[in-house]
Parts: C-alpha cells; structure tokens; sequence
C-alpha cells in the first residue's frame, strides 16, 4: 500500500491506474477505522480493480471546536490495518493540501440536509458536501462506498452527485452493529463503560419503535415513547427521534404504504453524541 498525500501525487497514480483501464473505488473517512470502514473496504474490493481509503478529518464540517480538537486520530494504525484489508492507496491530506489560503467554496445541497443532524449542527452538511466533491475530484473514483448508519449524510451525497452531474456512482453498504447491536463508530471508544453499556439501548429502542410503527401504531405516540424511552436509559438530551421518507427524508406523520421509510435518532450520552437508524417495513410486513 501506497500513502500518498498531495492531490498532485494522487492523480498522477490514478491516471497511471486509468491507462490501464482500471475501474478505482474510494472509501471516503475521517480514520480511527473499525470494522464497519473495514467492510466498506472489503465491499471496495469485491467491485473495484483499485481501492483508495482516505483519512482526513475534515475541520469544516465540525460545528463544535471540541468535538473537532477530541476526535481520535490514529493514523499509523489506520495504515496498519488498511494495508492488512488490500488497499493499493491510503490518500491522508493535510488541512492546507485541502484548504490552501485563499479558499473560499461551500456546497450546500438543500432539501435532504434539513432537520435532524443538519438542523442542530450548522454549516455540518456543507462541510460533508464540499470535502466529498473535492475528494471525488482528487480521486478520480468512479465508485465511492458509505455506510448507511450516517444515512442523512449518504442522501445529501446521493443529491449532490445527481444535481452536479459527478461521474461516481455511490455504494451504500449496511451498518456494522457490535454484538449487542451498537453501531459501529469512531466515537464510541470515547465512552466511559458505564455510558458504553447504556448505549445498547439505542438501537433496541429503535428497532421496538420501527416494529411498533410498522404494525399500524400512531407514529407520534411511538416516537415519544422512544425519546422517553432514551431519556430513562441516561441519553441527555436526546436531539431527535424521527421518521423519515427513505428517498427524500420528508418527515411522515403516518407510514403510506408502500412507502420505504427510515427512523432516525441522535442523543447525547455525557459528551459523547450517538447516532443511528433503521430501516421501518411496509405495514404488515
């Protein structure tokens, strides 16, 4: 595995790739891997002749200093491992090879960023958006591998590739969940084991949610439910818990059918924010 990190010596291997009639994937990421990015690498590499992995914490889409000064940052191990799973190019930019002085561009995507982590964290998603468009660029990739568990972020890609015309199709691959059904997240080594324990209710909650939502129940009661439900286990506050359409993330007051739909959550566990959702099936099925 090659580490490369200049957008000059990027392109020059990727075109080299291209004269060969290569077909390169990216995993876009901001390190401190798992195995979920690991399974992102591994679905990569089942469709992809090359595979680049990128690590970059990307200061414009943090609206909160701290949380952009705690974030791990494990770049040696991220290599080790990512060497390990077969990737040909480990891309780990620095802060002023992505914003040089002088720039000066944001893309904002509409619609699809609004509400639930857009609407409590300002200016996120144009940060996700503008640093996605430059590593499609950089890369060259003609497919690129996300993981649904930031399902938001996956659907404001999604629009931007579509509204700017990007020639990258975009891959998106199932939440990797810890054994008791946690997803899988860089954040999660921050929790303290008291706060590591309460995490698993999250994704119990949803799925019991989902499943009450699904057979016919009022959508409001169980959505409320669920937040006292988080608000018991020690999540404080609790930002949102939401149903959403899966295409567009209009909210949905009832489950049409027919209609895929996604529910959405985030809450706070001491300082650590958790994130997830699930897939809610048609009613009666």
């Amino acid at each position: 595995m090659e580490t490369i990190s200049t957008v000059a010596g990027l392109r020059a291997c990727v075109r080299a790739w291209k004269r060969e009639g290569a077909r390169v994937g990216v995993v876009p990421t901001m390190g401190a891997l798992h195995a979920g990015h690991l399974s992102l690498v591994q679905a990569a590499r089942a469709r992809m002749d090359r595979v680049i992995t990128t690590v970059f914490v990307n200061p414009i889409q943090f609206d909160n200093a701290d949380d952009l000064a705690t974030y791990p940052r494990t770049l040696a191990e991220d290599g080790r491992l990512l060497a390990q799973a077969g990737v040909d190019v480990l891309y780990a930019p620095t802060a002023a090879e992505m914003y040089p002085p002088g720039f000066a561009t944001r893309i904002t995507v509409a619609g699809v960023s609004a509400g639930l982590c857009g609407g409590v964290r300002p200016g996120h998603f144009d940060g996700v958006a503008t640093v996605v468009c430059k590593l499609f660029m950089q890369t060259l990739a003609d497919c690129a591998f996300f993981g649904e568990k930031d399902f938001q972020q996956v659907q404001v890609i999604r629009r931007m590739v579509a509204d700017l015309d990007l020639p990258v199709e975009i891959v998106a691959c199932p939440t990797r969940r810890e054994a008791d059904g946690l997803a899988l997240s860089s954040r999660n080594r921050r929790l303290v084991p008291a706060a590591r324990q309460a995490a698993a209710v999250l994704p119990r909650v949803l799925a019991a949610c989902a499943s009450d939502i699904a057979a016919g129940g009022d959508v409001a009661a169980a959505l409320l439910g669920a937040r006292d439900r988080l608000a018991a286990a020690g999540f404080d506050p609790v930002e949102y818990v939401e149903l959403r359409a899966a295409a567009d993330l209009q909210p949905l007051a009832i489950l049409p059918p027919g209609t895929p739909a996604r529910l959405l959550a985030a809450a706070w566990l001491g300082d650590v924010r958790l994130i997830d959702n699930m897939p809610v099936p048609p009613q009666g099925g």
